[in-house]
């Protein structure tokens, strides 16, 4: 990529010249990535400080999520070999969402500005100089958007645009193609910070923060090694969390079907009576089983719905810590 265009030679004021960039990457079980990824990405901190994008002190955070493997070994060692490598280990696997916030705000106060991106490396990590050099220009936030997704079969990608359909229909509002690599600067941090819920839907947090942004786009690649770590369940996990952490909107979906159905409740009770007092009332066995299972599959629905916003504010009152922090290398 070429070097730095001359309208931003200097950064904006208030901004550092060269600011100080933390890449932090979630890993789990991933013993067969970081050899291939942690190289790379201290490749990409020598260019930034090369071209003068960022300060030589820039580091990697990788956040060890409970792996089972020997993730956390590998950060050892190449923790013990280069100090730009460091690391945290979370006492137990709690998920991908509490990894990255743990990553983030161990960062907020090492660092002027912080970057995400999955240890598989499928976020072209050549994207991170242009998310500098905009976070240099004055962006708080940078979201780096797929402008294709060549490696994803068919389904995948057509099941993950069907789920940023549903979530903009329901009220959420998120960026399209956008997963969870972005660069926050150390004010979006603070803000992050004051999110307290257990819930975490950082994608749809990100533009409820509503600082000045801006898009970077890059085309995703394909994984150099290991296994996908978020298959479809996870997806359609992460959805329905999404939807119900920041919309009440699934709710209102079901009272106006409710309303609906009173409706034609009403016009057929109405036909009924015509049809009895005109002698053609036929008790037919199939409508009646038809109206009953489906008016008990919508109840259970419905009861499904209601039931994980119940459960979201039973994890939420409870007020339990997001994350342990268990081991450190931060020196």
């Amino acid at each position: 990529m070429a070097s730095a265009s001359p309208d931003i030679a200097k950064a904006v004021a208030g901004r550092p010249e060269r600011p100080v960039i933390a890449l932090v990457v979630p890993c789990y079980n991933e013993e067969p990535m970081l050899p291939i990824s942690a190289p790379i990405l201290l490749g990409v901190l020598d260019t930034l400080s090369a071209r003068g994008l960022a300060s030589d002190e820039s580091y990697v955070l990788c956040v060890d999520d409970g792996s089972r493997d020997g993730t956390w070994r590998l950060i050892g060692e190449f923790h013990a070999s280069d100090k730009r490598i460091k690391g945290i280990s979370l006492a137990h696997n709690r998920g991908q969402q509490s990894a990255l916030l743990a990553g983030l705000m161990t960062v907020r106060d090492r660092c002027d500005a912080a970057i995400t991106l999955d240890a598989d490396l499928q976020d072209a990590p050549d994207a991170i100089y242009e998310m500098v050099e905009n976070f240099r220009r004055g962006d708080d936030i940078v979201y780096g958007v797929r402008s294709s997704r060549p490696t994803d079969t068919w389904f995948k990608r057509n099941s993950a645009h069907a789920f940023y359909k549903l979530q903009k229909r329901l009220g959420l509002e998120t960026v399209y193609d956008h997963s969870e690599f972005r660069l926050m600067s150390r004010r979006a941090l603070e803000l992050l910070s004051e999110y307290g819920e257990i819930n975490l839907f950082l994608r749809g947090i990100m533009p409820h923060i509503g600082l000045q942004s801006s898009i970077v786009t890059y085309e995703r690649a394909a994984r150099a090694a290991g296994e996908t770590k978020y298959p479809l369940s996870k997806m359609v996990s992460a959805s329905i969390d999404g939807i119900t952490s920041f919309t009440a909107q699934p709710m209102r979906i079901i009272f106006m079907i409710g309303l609906s159905l009173l409706v034609i409740d009403i016009i057929v009770a109405i036909w009924v009576f015509i049809a009895h007092f005109y002698g053609n009332a036929i008790s037919g066995w199939s409508s009646l089983m038809l109206s009953v299972w489906f008016l008990g599959s919508l109840v259970l629905v419905a009861l499904g719905v209601i039931g994980e916003y119940v459960g979201k504010i039973f994890v939420e009152v409870k007020h339990r810590p997001r994350y342990a922090v268990a081991k450190e290398l931060l020196d």
